[in-house]
């Protein structure tokens, strides 16, 4: 089945996600931002997502019955939450687990998708009210994204779908700049953001890692897609 991409900020409607339109004057009345959070971007909560038509109460992932031409299996079980594919400003890729990796780099996530095929490309968003903060899981292999802040070197901070439960390593805040109309992650692990590394290469190029002290521009900025099979 052919899923279809239903862009998160054109569907978020009468909510305070809404983008302005073109060429509006940025409203003078936002709350300021807590500390480490540029000026611009706001924090996104559960009830923000479940905006999203179609994101939520769905048992499978769109591809759920199959996989994709390249034989990558896609029968896994999303939960009851908002399941997005993230796009990534800085190349115009979707995120997707690299199942197939071998380790340590077994479920990384990279942006390199021209398409969602399935599952690979799939996230259901787990909002937790008492932390304030998503965990997200994949949907090719049902395990939560965490930030692997032992790793070293290029793989420092990179970003994992490899926890069964969530806990600190797997807990980001999301934000949202309305005159952009895109989102951010801060790892609450380290406090950092999600970049992707469009500069490296090899089998790592276009990896997540939560490496930022600031949203500085496209390397930390992405847009969320809600997927509708």
């Amino acid at each position: 089945m052919t899923s279809t991409l239903l862009s998160l900020t054109a569907l978020l409607t009468a909510s305070a996600l809404a983008a302005p339109a073109a060429g509006a004057t940025p409203q003078n009345d936002r709350p300021v931002p807590a500390a480490g959070i540029p000026a611009g971007w706001e924090k996104v909560d559960g009830d923000d997502l479940a905006q999203l038509p179609g994101a939520s109460d769905r048992q499978q992932s769109p591809t759920a019955s199959g996989g994709d031409a390249s034989g990558r299996s896609a029968s896994v079980q999303a939960d009851e939450t908002s399941n997005l594919a993230v796009k990534s400003v800085r190349n115009g890729k979707f995120t997707s687990t690299e199942v197939n990796y071998a380790a340590p780099d077994t479920g990384v996530l990279r942006a390199r998708s021209t398409n969602v095929t399935g599952a690979w490309e799939g996230f259901a968003f787990e909002w937790d009210e008492a932390s304030q903060t998503f965990a997200l899981k994949s949907l090719a292999n049902n395990r939560y994204v965490a930030v692997e802040k032992n790793f070293t070197g290029a793989r420092k901070n990179v970003l994992r779908a490899r926890s069964t439960t969530a806990g600190g390593w797997e807990r980001f805040e999301l934000y949202q700049n309305e005159d952009l109309s895109l989102y951010a992650f801060r790892s609450t692990l380290n406090n950092l953001f999600v970049a992707m590394e469009n500069s490296y290469t090899g089998p790592l190029q276009y990896t997540l890692r939560a490496r930022s002290a600031e949203v500085t521009g496209s390397w930390e900025q992405f847009d969320l897609y809600g997927i509708d099979g």
